[in-house]
């Protein structure tokens, strides 16, 4: 599963690397431990631009009375998507990509379960696919989405057997276009094998309130190793 991630780049950064037409957030800035129900930029295409909203994580079904779910449907299994009675509209009509920098899993070890962080080796983004929606309450609506997952790629299976289903630059266009018959949900097809590097970091990050640097740094810090420079 997915349950901690981390946006540090910034604006202007992320609209350079994924051609954003419409940016329509107001207060982004670094963040090293994005948890459930807090909000983050989130990519959709609409009309064939590429917008980026903010939403809250932790999907709301528009059917449901309150806003319980949301803790309960962070992710999604891509092996169940098309029967789930809150995903199998959303598969064809609404989905999105989840903007990152990476992601913490935890393993388990002589009894520890210990955070590591996941990111790609070359630097950029990396890139979840997801669903969202528009939860509408009497006192006015929210948008919030859920990470899809799948089986873990070999590199990371001893940390946790799931993993977001990621997506490079070259099909992310066919996974947030929803105007296309031919689409395929299959996650062979979908999911790309993107070089990733992980590596331990501090249980800071158990505690959603730690929001620094200090949540990505190794436990153990080469003299060469840095990630993204001064912050």
């Amino acid at each position: 599963m997915c349950g901690r991630k981390a946006l540090i780049k910034n604006e202007k950064a992320i609209i350079e690397e994924l051609m954003i037409d419409q940016w329509q957030i107001e207060d982004h800035g670094p963040s090293y431990n994005i948890a459930p129900t807090q909000y983050s930029p989130i990519l959709i295409q609409d009309k064939g631009n590429r917008i980026v909203k903010r939403m809250r994580w932790g999907l709301i079904p528009e059917w449901s009375k309150n806003d319980s779910f949301a803790s309960k449907m962070i992710n999604a299994r891509i092996e169940t998507i098309t029967t789930k009675p809150s995903y199998r509209k959303l598969i064809y009509q609404n989905r999105c990509v989840v903007i990152s920098d990476g992601y913490y899993e935890w393993k388990q070890n002589s009894g520890h379960r210990g955070p590591y962080f996941i990111h790609r080796t070359d630097g950029h983004l990396l890139l979840f696919a997801g669903l969202w929606t528009i939860w509408r309450s009497p006192t006015g609506h929210m948008l919030t989405y859920t990470i899809v997952t799948t089986k873990a790629q070999k590199d990371i299976l001893h940390i946790h057997g799931r993993m977001p289903l990621i997506l490079d630059h070259s099909n992310m266009d066919e996974w947030i276009n929803v105007q296309n018959d031919d689409f395929n949900i299959n996650d062979d097809a979908i999911c790309s094998i993107i070089a990733l590097e992980h590596y331990p970091v501090s249980d800071l990050v158990n505690s959603s309130s730690n929001n620094s640097k200090r949540c990505i740094t190794p436990l153990k810090v080469s003299d060469d190793l840095n990630l993204f420079g001064d912050k």
